[in-house]
Protein backbone atom coordinates (compact mmCIF):
# COMPACT_ATOMS: atom_id res chain seq x y z
CA UNK A 1 0.00 0.00 0.00
CA UNK A 2 1.45 3.51 -1.17
CA UNK A 3 -0.44 5.40 1.54
CA UNK A 4 0.76 5.42 5.38
CA UNK A 5 -2.45 6.88 7.45
CA UNK A 6 -1.54 8.40 10.31
CA UNK A 7 -3.97 10.61 11.95
CA UNK A 8 -4.71 11.75 15.54
CA UNK A 9 -6.93 13.74 16.61
CA UNK A 10 -7.82 15.92 20.18
CA UNK A 11 -11.63 14.50 19.91
CA UNK A 12 -12.74 10.53 20.43
CA UNK A 13 -12.66 8.29 17.51
CA UNK A 14 -16.27 6.70 17.45
CA UNK A 15 -16.84 3.82 15.57
CA UNK A 16 -18.31 5.54 12.57
CA UNK A 17 -15.54 7.65 11.91
CA UNK A 18 -13.33 4.54 12.29
CA UNK A 19 -14.99 2.15 9.45
CA UNK A 20 -14.91 5.81 7.73
CA UNK A 21 -11.38 5.70 7.89
CA UNK A 22 -11.03 1.77 6.93
CA UNK A 23 -13.09 2.31 4.07
CA UNK A 24 -11.02 4.91 2.51
CA UNK A 25 -7.88 3.14 3.05
CA UNK A 26 -9.56 -0.06 1.87
CA UNK A 27 -11.09 1.59 -1.24
CA UNK A 28 -7.74 3.23 -2.04
CA UNK A 29 -6.04 0.07 -2.13
CA UNK A 30 -8.38 -1.39 -4.60
CA UNK A 31 -8.16 1.69 -6.91
CA UNK A 32 -4.63 0.78 -6.64
CA UNK A 33 -5.74 -2.89 -8.17
CA UNK A 34 -7.95 -1.38 -10.64
CA UNK A 35 -4.82 0.02 -12.34
CA UNK A 36 -4.33 -3.20 -14.77
CA UNK A 37 -0.88 -2.59 -14.68
CA UNK A 38 -0.40 -2.81 -10.80
CA UNK A 39 -2.76 -5.26 -11.01
CA UNK A 40 -0.47 -7.93 -12.95
CA UNK A 41 2.95 -6.18 -11.18
CA UNK A 42 1.16 -7.52 -8.11
CA UNK A 43 0.03 -10.78 -8.74
CA UNK A 44 3.13 -11.62 -10.67
CA UNK A 45 5.39 -10.86 -7.52
CA UNK A 46 2.69 -12.39 -5.12
CA UNK A 47 1.86 -15.67 -7.35
CA UNK A 48 4.77 -16.03 -9.71
CA UNK A 49 1.81 -15.76 -12.29
CA UNK A 50 3.39 -14.41 -15.48
CA UNK A 51 0.24 -14.32 -17.61
CA UNK A 52 -3.78 -14.05 -17.12
CA UNK A 53 -6.02 -14.00 -19.56
CA UNK A 54 -7.63 -10.69 -20.48
CA UNK A 55 -11.22 -12.41 -19.81
CA UNK A 56 -9.46 -13.21 -15.71
CA UNK A 57 -8.66 -9.62 -15.98
CA UNK A 58 -11.67 -7.77 -16.46
CA UNK A 59 -13.51 -10.42 -14.13
CA UNK A 60 -11.26 -9.67 -11.50
CA UNK A 61 -11.81 -5.84 -11.98
CA UNK A 62 -15.18 -6.22 -12.06
CA UNK A 63 -15.48 -8.01 -8.70
CA UNK A 64 -13.14 -5.34 -7.35
CA UNK A 65 -15.24 -2.52 -8.53
CA UNK A 66 -18.62 -4.31 -7.09
CA UNK A 67 -15.91 -4.72 -3.63
CA UNK A 68 -15.68 -0.80 -3.59
CA UNK A 69 -19.40 -0.18 -2.59
CA UNK A 70 -19.72 -3.22 -0.62
CA UNK A 71 -19.59 -2.62 3.08
CA UNK A 72 -16.79 -2.94 5.54
CA UNK A 73 -16.21 -6.33 6.85
CA UNK A 74 -16.34 -5.43 11.01
CA UNK A 75 -14.83 -8.58 11.85
CA UNK A 76 -12.16 -8.60 9.51
CA UNK A 77 -11.14 -5.25 11.00
CA UNK A 78 -12.00 -5.45 14.37
CA UNK A 79 -8.11 -5.12 15.73
CA UNK A 80 -7.69 -2.15 13.71
CA UNK A 81 -10.90 -0.50 15.55
CA UNK A 82 -9.97 -1.82 18.38
CA UNK A 83 -6.37 -0.39 18.45
CA UNK A 84 -7.79 2.62 16.84
CA UNK A 85 -10.00 3.30 20.46
CA UNK A 86 -7.59 1.98 22.04
CA UNK A 87 -4.65 4.81 20.86
CA UNK A 88 -7.20 7.28 20.11
CA UNK A 89 -4.63 7.62 17.02
CA UNK A 90 -5.41 6.10 13.39
CA UNK A 91 -1.47 5.37 13.19
CA UNK A 92 -1.76 1.68 11.37
CA UNK A 93 1.19 -0.61 13.13
CA UNK A 94 3.36 -3.03 11.72
CA UNK A 95 1.31 -5.96 10.04
CA UNK A 96 -2.43 -3.97 10.07
CA UNK A 97 -1.68 -3.05 6.36
CA UNK A 98 -1.91 -6.83 5.38
CA UNK A 99 -5.31 -7.26 6.37
CA UNK A 100 -6.44 -4.88 3.72
CA UNK A 101 -4.53 -7.01 1.32
CA UNK A 102 -5.83 -9.86 2.38
CA UNK A 103 -9.52 -9.45 1.44
CA UNK A 104 -8.00 -8.30 -2.12
CA UNK A 105 -6.22 -11.73 -2.52
CA UNK A 106 -9.50 -13.69 -1.84
CA UNK A 107 -10.58 -12.03 -5.11
CA UNK A 108 -7.18 -12.63 -6.69
CA UNK A 109 -6.84 -16.29 -5.73
CA UNK A 110 -10.55 -16.99 -7.44
CA UNK A 111 -8.82 -16.35 -10.84
CA UNK A 112 -5.46 -16.92 -10.47
CA UNK A 113 -5.74 -21.06 -9.17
Amino acid sequence: MQNSVNVTSSTEWTEENIVDLVRKIRNDLIKDFLDERFLKDYISNKYAVKELSAVKIEFIKRELKDFLIAPVNKPHYKSIVDQIKETNSASLSEGKEELFYNEVDLILKKYIY
